[in-house]
């Protein structure tokens, strides 16, 4: 079964690199399969070799190598700007973020004579214009701010797209100097509209291949955490075992999908073009990578930019919550072994967080004390996971859901400095809590402290969105540190 696993991920993984990524690089799409590919090769000849459970040791090194291993060899085949396509067929480039309008332009750029034209669009009672810079992927006006953010972009949004129509995308952030800016992008996505080739973002039957897929990935891994290791030959007699690890498999893709339906129902209210929630299959450790989706226009404000991107946690963390109390509910305590993990789901030490501890204590009362331990129902394992995938989201990096919150709430430069912060925080906190080791060196190697900005960059979010995301910032501590010694012996856990 793991076996046919393998071979319809393997083949979900091609298809995707040779459509979308081999537009990007040179490097052969059968290299960057095999490298992508050997992680789970890994995993399964390890469990049919020892058949025993995978070290997280071995799980998460081959996952940080492979990934550097894809990265390199991505970058020394990138294709550049410049050559990917022909200005005849630059219609066929997917925009998948608002960088990707650094394409051949093949809309009619400003010309000297529409220059005048240009700074008609700025009175000087709302943004004085001091100079234009003409770039190749955009037009850059610099001046004076001279009322409120928010009423500036509305009105000469409406003055350009009177004089210029949909030709271009207005984007307005701050600058270096600190001072707003606005800058016109070419609309490659009106000229594909125009030109008849609208793109395609909704492919609901690879969402339900993925869904099934990973429905399957997770059950058959659900039976093993819910206690029942059947063979091969047991579950093809008799394939109604694996029913065994539903309550597992239905919790956590609940969880996920209910986190990704926030961020595409949240995008949807601000009409952002979005592709639907795509799971990811794993035949072995949890069954599943996660889901996802992909924003495939600009976010129009820091208001959407943060709706969007806190709707995710915040759905996943009300699922996850439910579920993690039922399943602690029904769980076991048991003695505390000699060393504990974070996600030793067989002996889970609640104290290596300090909201997993007060949930525990609340459901579980004078069961646990200071020397036990929980053997966590399958329920609870996907509850926990949810709530671990929610703090993983809310850190304030780059392009993570924590990472586009505090954009919003501080602005682009600021977060770039918080997220550089909190990286080094978690490489220090790693020091106390080993586990979180691998996952500070991934923000620190692959995640970019700089994400996309907003349409409109500068208008600040009002009271209730700000204290909204100091409460998503509160819940991420409590989340990750651990219970400290005074309230362990407060609370006898």
């Amino acid at each position: 079964m793991i076996f046919w696993l393998l071979i319809i991920l393997g083949i979900l993984i091609y298809y995707i690199l040779r459509k979308e990524v081999t537009k990007l690089t040179k490097t052969p799409p059968l290299l960057l399969w095999l490298v992508l590919m050997a992680p789970p090769i890994i995993w399964i000849t390890w469990a049919i070799r020892y058949g025993t459970q995978i070290p997280l040791g071995l799980f998460f090194g081959s996952l940080v190598i492979c990934s550097v291993l894809y990265n390199v060899l991505f970058e020394w085949g990138r294709i550049s700007v410049k050559q990917r396509k022909k200005p005849s067929e630059a219609g066929n480039v997917q925009q998948e973020t608002l960088q990707t309008t650094v394409e051949p332009v093949r809309l009619r750029p400003i010309e000297p004579g529409e220059e005048s034209q240009l700074r008609s669009c700025f009175p000087w009672s709302v943004y004085y214009i001091h100079n234009i810079e003409y770039r190749p992927q955009a037009v850059i006006c610099r001046g004076q701010l001279r009322t409120s953010a928010l009423s500036a972009y509305q009105q000469i949004k409406k003055n350009i797209e009177a004089e210029f129509g949909d030709r271009f995308i207005l984007i307005f952030q701050e600058g270096l100097n600190g001072k707003p800016i606005f800058l016109l992008v070419p609309n490659h996505q009106a000229a594909k509209a125009a030109a008849g080739e609208p793109e395609k973002l909704t492919k609901p039957g690879l969402a339900l291949l993925l869904l099934g897929a990973t429905l399957l990935t997770t059950t058959l891994v659900g039976t093993n955490i819910a206690g029942f290791e059947y063979t091969r030959e047991e579950i093809s007699s008799n394939p109604s075992l694996i029913l065994q690890g539903l309550p597992y498999a239905l919790s956590l893709m609940t969880i996920l999908g209910i986190h990704e339906m926030g961020h595409y129902l949240a995008a949807k209210f601000y009409k952002i073009r979005t592709t639907l929630p795509y799971f990811i299959p794993m035949p072995l450790f949890l069954g599943t990578f996660g889901a996802f989706i992909q924003m495939r226009s600009p976010v129009p404000n820091r208001k959407a930019l943060f709706d969007v991107s806190i709707a995710g946690p915040l759905a996943g963390f009300i699922a996850s919550l439910p579920l993690l109390i039922w399943g602690l509910a029904n769980s076991q305590v048991v003695q505390m072994p000699e060393e504990t993990q974070l996600l030793n789901t067989d002996a889970l030490n609640p104290r290596h967080s300090i909201f997993i501890s007060l949930i525990s204590k609340l459901t579980l009362g004078a069961q646990l004390t200071p020397n036990m331990a929980i053997d966590l129902h399958p329920v609870a394992i996907a509850g926990f996971l949810g709530i671990i995938v929610t703090a993983l989201n809310l850190m304030p990096v780059g392009q993570l859901d924590g990472g586009h919150i505090v954009h919003a709430m501080f602005g682009q430069k600021t977060a770039m400095i918080i997220g550089q912060t909190a990286r080094l925080l978690l490489l220090l906190l790693s020091f106390v809590q080993q586990q979180y080791l691998l996952w500070a060196l991934y923000l620190i190697l692959f995640v970019r402290l700089a994400d996309e900005p907003a349409l409109n960059d500068v208008t600040e979010l009002d009271n209730k969105r700000d204290v909204l995301g100091l409460i998503a910032i509160a819940l991420l501590i409590i989340i990750v540190l651990p219970l400290p010694q005074t309230l362990s012996r407060l609370l006898n856990i």
